[in-house]
């Protein structure tokens, strides 16, 4: 009897040892995880804001935090921002009706590195609202300031492609126009709809201003050759900037073979740009005409 509780006692003990092994490499390495995720995520952010290196210390940016609040019945927006710079820092929970009105605000103290936590930042929010409002994570995006002044935005996105979804990574500037955008995630086939990662499908749509971008149409017609080499880079700085100028109110020439994966990219871009810049004015609406202490 009392070898098996040896027995008993001994096994219980290796999978007390072996789970605590297993959970404290899954935490590890989870969080190493997140960390890559963080540092490409950050890289793609600069590179499509043109830096390279390092990042300029004028360059600056915050993030804010979209929700679909729901009570009774009612629907709502909410938007986690940070404040403007002050001993207290913190951020501001606005609350707008879907007319985009503000309904509410709240002050909500915590750190911008617990925000980017997503538990840490719900609970915080949930500890400020009335009870029985339910919430609903929707998105964030990135305001950058270049000597205080906002210059652009980073927002990201997913939208059906010829398989399954691309996700993208797309820099704004301040009007709306396309910086440029990054393909983070698809499974369009190679060769065909993967081509959707190359330079010269992407730069495509760099330069192109909110209004033409609202038309934007593919059209199956071969990339005129200038235009192609400007779009490879295969051409002198000053020509590419010369080409890229004649062509910009150009519509998207289809990939060959892949047209699908070219309207999928066409309409998941507009459709993204569209929705952020209708949000972001009437945000800013509210803010200007409540006059909110926001660093936006």
């Amino acid at each position: 009897m009392k070898d098996i509780f040896t027995i008993i006692f001994r096994l219980t003990l290796s999978c007390v040892l072996a789970g605590t092994v297993m959970g404290t490499t899954f935490v590890l390495t989870n969080k190493a995880k997140k960390h890559n995720e963080h540092v490409k995520e950050e890289r793609v952010a600069f590179s499509l804001l043109g830096f390279k290196g390092e990042v300029p210390e004028s360059v600056t940016m915050e993030t804010a935090y979209r929700y679909v609040l729901s009570r009774g019945g009612d629907q709502f927006i909410g938007y986690l921002m940070p404040r403007q710079e002050s001993k207290e820092g913190g951020y501001r929970f606005l609350q707008l009706d879907l007319d985009g009105n503000l309904a509410e605000k709240y002050r909500v103290d915590i750190t911008a590195e617990q925000a980017a936590g997503a538990k840490e930042r719900d609970q915080s929010i949930s500890a400020v609202l009335p009870q029985g409002v339910e919430m609903r994570f929707a998105e964030q995006f990135k305001i950058v300031f270049r000597d205080g002044v906002r210059s652009a935005y980073l927002i990201s996105g997913k939208f059906p492609g010829f398989k399954t979804h691309i996700a993208v990574m797309m820099a704004l500037d301040s009007d709306f126009s396309i910086i440029g955008f990054e393909v983070l995630e698809h499974e369009e086939d190679p060769g065909l709809g993967g081509e959707i990662e190359k330079p010269y499908f992407k730069n495509q749509f760099k330069g192109k201003s909110f209004e033409v971008v609202q038309d934007l149409e593919v059209v199956k017609s071969p990339i005129p050759e200038d235009y192609l080499k400007a779009l490879e880079v295969d051409i002198p700085p000053e020509a590419v900037k010369k080409v890229m100028q004649q062509h910009r109110g150009d519509d998207i020439y289809a990939l060959t073979g892949a047209t699908i994966s070219t309207v999928a990219v066409t309409e998941g871009l507009k459709g993204m740009i569209k929705k952020f810049a209708y949000r972001v004015n009437v945000l800013d609406s509210v803010i200007d005409n409540q006059q909110i202490a926001v660093s936006f």
